[in-house]
Formats: structure tokens, sequence, C-alpha cells
């Protein structure tokens, strides 16, 4: 960042994630957080040359089996330059969840990521209630009675 350029604030708990409309890999319409307004979301932000990425993947695609629905949504932003490498990924991982394309990272940087793998849970309100640094195995039972918690409208601090 140069001098005299703005600074964002920092996406913290509680606030508005930035909006975003992406193209999706499997090539149907753009997806927009704005659609996803109601339910909860999963943002995962990854890269294909990723080890972190690619260990927790089996666990988000275990997940997605469980709470994927009319509530819940877990949208993997790949940053990576060429769509057909995150395809070749996908179909090697047997991956079933939305897979977006970001190729210049511009809205990893909008969301503040330091790095790869990095999640952001998002409530009903479009409002991010945790951000997550590095890999994790997302079907332990913490994270999944977490985001059951905010599907039921009950949520604590994890």
């Amino acid at each position: 960042m140069l001098l005299g350029e703005s600074v964002p604030s920092p996406l913290q708990r509680g606030a508005a994630v930035p909006e975003f409309s992406l193209p999706a890999l499997d090539g149907r319409h753009p997806v927009s957080l704005a659609e996803q307004r109601g339910r909860v979301v999963l943002v995962n932000f990854w890269a294909t040359w990723c080890g972190p990425c690619e260990q927790e993947m089996p666990a988000m695609e275990r997940l997605y089996e469980q709470l994927g629905g009319e509530d819940f949504e877990l949208l993997a932003v790949s940053v990576d330059d060429s769509a057909p490498e995150v395809a070749a990924f996908r179909d090697r991982l047997a991956l079933r969840f939305p897979i977006l394309l970001d190729p210049g990272a511009e809205v990893a940087r909008r969301y503040q990521t330091t790095g790869y793998p990095e999640s952001i849970l998002v409530d009903r309100d479009g409002r991010m209630v945790e951000r997550y640094v590095g890999p994790r195995e997302w079907d332990a039972p913490a994270y999944v009675d977490r985001i059951r918690r905010l599907l039921s409208g009950a949520d604590a601090p994890l």
C-alpha cells in the first residue's frame, strides 16, 4: 500500500462483509453474496497450489454433505489463474460444493485475507461471525455445532 492511499477499516466480527459476484467454475451464472442473504454462508478462500487448502477440502465436502441446503451454503473462492487447473483439482477430490473464480484475488483482498486457506463465516444478515485463518477439520463437531447454532438463531463464540 502506498502512502496516501486509503486503508480500509478492518473486517471485524459483526461487520457487514463486502458484497461480491463471481463466476462459478461450473459455468452457471455468477454467484453473488447478496443472493445468499437469509442463509448462513462459509466463504473459503483457497488455491490449488496450497497444500493446507487441499488438506481441508475433504472435511469441507463432508460439512457440505451434512449441512448444505436451503439454509447453509459453502462458497469456495479460488484465487487461481487457471480455471482448468481448478476443475481438475475439483474432479480429483470429487468436490460438489460451489467453487467460484477470483483469479485476480480482488475479492480475497477486499476480505483482507492474509493467506490461504482463510474462511469467513457469515450470518443470515451478511455479517461476519468469525474469521478462520489456516486449515480446519470443518466436519468436526465444534464447527458443525457452531453452524447449527447460527442456523437456529442462537450462537456463542467458538
